[in-house]
């Protein structure tokens, strides 16, 4: 299991904090495992309120923290006021018990601030970009959405945070379940402006293509109709696919109306029969075969094993 640390200081955005838990969240539901688990910190144990006024009581101190794969850190806009001596040494004795660090929003000042970015590339919101290059030298800092150097990342707001999260996720777990965590948000039916990440969720056409396979899941588009909607060629398309996805278009148009069927065999009263025809299968036989192949179980035994039989 993945483990998260949540640093959030009085003010912090919950736009972002969900950004940064709910995909992890979808992720654990998605694959039916804990694949993640996270802990909300402060720096004492008082309850923090976002710049919203949501509450939030920290489960336990920076201070007694044990240790985790990465501590997020997030402060939202009052990150000049919490770089005392007491937060950066708090900080830097914290980095020494964690495998990775993460500045969300402002966070990347803050972990500039404790000398945890110097050598290292990071962005920040954009809104204090200036203020990182010339506050801070010593960090390589970069006008893009997310950056990952190594064991330090950083994104530029609330929503760049999902992007990151899916990123991660693909790394973790591969990219058919960041595709499937995407796909519950409705995150990447249409391209975000600006520099991407790498891979999974930085590639446009992939992402293009994804959204037109969900849109055609009863009747599938031949993979060559779907290069031509994209406005690339289909040998184009498949490069692409195996690069980021190590799947062929098919494969990952197979992927996609397997994600729907298990959706539609967990949540629906649905039969077999109708949810094949939901996904483009005239034959439920045959999407039975396939199912089991993609999750090791037929639809029947996945619903008995959901009611407890």
């Amino acid at each position: 299991m993945i483990t998260f640390a949540v640093l959030l200081f009085p003010g912090f955005s919950n736009l972002c904090l969900a950004n940064a838990v709910e995909p992890l969240r979808a992720a654990n539901g998605l694959s039916r495992r804990p694949l993640y688990r996270w802990t909300y910190l402060g720096l004492d144990a008082l309850p923090l309120h976002a710049s919203s006024g949501l509450p939030v009581t920290p489960e336990m101190r920076l201070s007694e923290m044990p240790g985790a794969d990465y501590l997020m850190v997030m402060p939202g806009y009052g990150h000049r006021q919490f770089a005392t001596p007491e937060t950066l040494r708090a900080l830097r004795s914290a980095a020494r018990r964690c495998q990775a660090l993460v500045g969300l929003d402002t966070g990347s000042l803050l972990l500039a601030a404790a000398g945890l970015l110097d050598g290292y590339a990071a962005t920040s919101h954009w809104d204090v970009l200036t203020e990182f290059e010339e506050g801070f030298p010593e960090v390589q800092v970069l006008r893009d959405r997310t950056v990952i150097d190594r064991d330090r990342l950083s994104c530029g707001g609330a929503t760049t945070t999902l992007e990151l999260m899916l990123e991660l996720i693909a790394r973790h777990h591969g990219p058919r379940l960041s595709l499937d965590v995407a796909a519950l948000f409705m995150h990447g039916e249409r391209p975000a402006m600006g520099p991407h990440l790498p891979g999974l969720t930085g590639d446009r056409v992939l992402r293009a293509a994804a959204a037109l396979m969900r849109r055609h899941l009863e009747q599938p588009l031949p993979i060559p109709e779907l290069a031509r909607r994209l406005g690339v060629s289909q040998r184009g398309l498949e490069t692409r696919c195996r690069a980021a996805a190590g799947r062929s278009p098919q494969g990952v148009y197979t992927a996609i109306r397997m994600s729907e069927a298990l959706r539609l065999v967990q949540d629906s009263a649905l039969s077999v029969t109708e949810i094949a025809g939901r996904v483009g299968y005239a034959d439920a036989s045959a999407m039975t075969r396939r199912f089991r192949a993609e999750f090791g179980a037929t639809p029947q035994e996945i619903r008995r094993q959901q009611n407890g039989g």
